[in-house]
């Protein structure tokens, strides 16, 4: 299976012949991957190098004058480090865009800190008007970025190394899909966390929601899975920072008695960097650390 990355490239590439306003900014990240197309479309591939407010401003300078752009490069340069241009140059002079990370919240450890953004999507919650995407596998991030590049609005796509083993439908309305329905609670897994999510939860009696497009929040969808009952309890199982979304449930469930545990990436540093697995582990976001916390959790 390609990554999520390599599909991306593709699935852009291909575009940028359909559809003659988008173009693709980039600030090194990927652009090797991209050097076909930029030979193809040297007027809408543009390489500005490692300079990541520029990639922001250069891309709104587009949209300004009615392209759709597409910037891309490790999620913590592209939403971090130039997160002023992305307040001002996007949602203040009121231009939409695209943005695709890699990198996720630890996928390349051996880079370091500077390489990991567990914080993007928090971060993006502050401004107004993102439509944030966190696909779990390749065919998913293909169709979101399709269903993006034929809007006008902002949209933030967040891909990562890690993947489901299989693909799930991507509903246009955004919403959570059910994969799994129980009476003893309810898990909303989102991404690539929901093959540990299912292997945490199986033979416990909790319904499991899936979502690939977090922000703008399914409240509704999230509401008819708790169902009519006394109380609710709610799990959100996020990639990254834990916590990101539970005030979006508490406010979906404001005239229901509930609680919400929120998992996701922690916010202590990790300075011994490791592999991927055993970030996944110390955060206790495998299959183990899951089930130990949610079982926990249901039982209080």
């Amino acid at each position: 299976m390609d990554t999520m990355r390599d599909r991306f490239i593709t699935t852009a590439s291909e575009l940028l012949e359909e559809e003659p306003r988008l173009a693709v900014v980039l600030a090194d990240i990927s652009a090797d991957g991209f050097a076909p197309a930029r030979r193809a479309h040297p007027d809408r591939v543009i390489n500005v190098g490692i300079r990541e407010q520029l990639l922001i401003g250069a891309g709104a300078g587009m949209a300004l004058t009615g392209m759709r752009p597409i910037m891309h490069t490790f999620a913590s340069f592209l939403v971090e480090r130039p997160f002023e241009q992305v307040k001002l140059d996007f949602g203040h002079q009121g231009v939409g865009g695209i943005l695709v990370s890699a990198g996720g919240s630890y996928d390349w450890p051996a880079g370091g800190f500077t390489h990991m953004s567990p914080g993007d999507v928090a971060l993006l919650d502050t401004l107004e008007g993102w439509t944030v995407h966190v696909p779990g596998h390749p065919d998913e991030a293909e169709a979101l970025l399709r269903g993006a590049v034929d809007g006008d609005d902002r949209v933030y796509v967040r891909l990562s190394l890690q993947a489901n083993r299989e693909a799930r439908p991507v509903g246009g309305d955004g919403g959570f899909s059910a994969v799994r329905e129980g009476r003893g609670g309810t898990v909303v897994a989102v991404g690539p966390m929901l093959d540990n999510v299912l292997t945490a939860t199986e033979g416990l009696d909790v319904s499991v929601l899936y979502a690939t497009t977090v922000r703008p929040f399914d409240a509704a969808g999230l509401r008819r899975a708790v169902g009519a009952g006394a109380s609710a309890d709610v799990v959100i199982v996020e990639p990254y920072l834990a916590g990101t979304s539970t005030a979006r449930a508490n406010e979906a469930l404001m005239e229901v008695p509930h609680r919400v545990l929120g998992l996701g990436v922690g916010r202590a540093e990790l300075r011994r960097y490791g592999q991927l697995d055993e970030h996944l582990a110390a955060h206790g976001l495998d299959a183990r650390g899951l089930r130990e916390r949610i079982t926990g959790f249901l039982r209080g």
